[in-house]
């Protein structure tokens, strides 16, 4: 469920839900988690974009800007074992509450 509160300080930009982002995490915690380098091999048609499109679908409401941030550092936490997920973590459910889907890091 998107829920948003919209603020006139946002600039038309909507407040990001922490409902939101949790459910984005939780999305990209399951990818990440069935995600392999061979993927698409076990099925034919598959692109690790989808998964990312659907990790995001929760964060409709972050401007364009911040929509291309976080869908590189979706990309990195699902195919890279190695990427740091605290970090990642901290800065997604940092998101709720702040307008626009600032992408910059806290973690």
């Amino acid at each position: 469920m998107n829920t948003v509160r919209i603020s006139t300080a946002t600039k038309g930009h909507r407040m990001i839900d922490r409902a939101d982002t949790e459910a984005s995490l939780a999305r990209v915690a399951f990818a990440a988690f069935l995600y392999h380098p061979t993927k698409h091999l076990d099925e034919p048609g598959w692109t690790v974009d989808e998964d990312i499109d659907w990790a995001l679908t929760p964060l409709n409401d972050l401007d364009p800007t911040a929509r291309a941030v976080w869908r590189e550092r979706i990309r990195e936490v699902i195919t890279d074992p190695a990427a740091d997920r605290q970090a990642f973590i901290v800065d997604l459910t940092a998101l709720a509450g702040r307008r626009g889907g600032d992408p910059t890091p806290r973690g």
